[in-house]
């Protein structure tokens, strides 16, 4: 059992860097954790003023999510909410300019162009 385990965290982090790379998001330092994290496939936390963040698979899914578990797509999923982050952030912010918004409108669809 811990040799599939540790298959599906390698092939988590290398599908995770596939799509980081696809949507052009180079500059951010990756860290990736193989914990249990409750009930969630995986989860990712980012932190923008430094440029990193930490993505972490399961590593105790519960019986009822087991059947469910699609480590590809679980990575796609972390790697899109880093495309998405600092929008997310922008729109969370209590004060923000016009500027802001349409700059970071502007960065998304940008990369989604590079990426249609």
């Amino acid at each position: 059992m811990k040799a599939k385990q540790n298959r599906d965290f390698a092939l988590f982090q290398k599908e995770f860097k596939k799509w980081q790379y696809r949507f052009g998001l180079t500059g951010y330092k990756v860290f990736f954790k193989y914990e249990p994290i409750g009930d969630g496939f995986a989860d990712i936390q980012t932190n923008l003023s430094n440029m990193s963040t930490t993505v972490r698979l399961n590593s105790k899914l519960n019986n009822e999510n087991k059947p469910f578990k699609d480590v590809k797509r679980s990575a796609k999923h972390e790697a899109s909410h880093l495309l998405i982050g600092r929008l997310e952030l922008n729109g969370r912010a209590r004060y923000m300019s016009d500027a802001e918004i349409y700059e970071t409108t502007e960065e998304l669809v940008n990369k989604l162009v590079d990426l249609v």
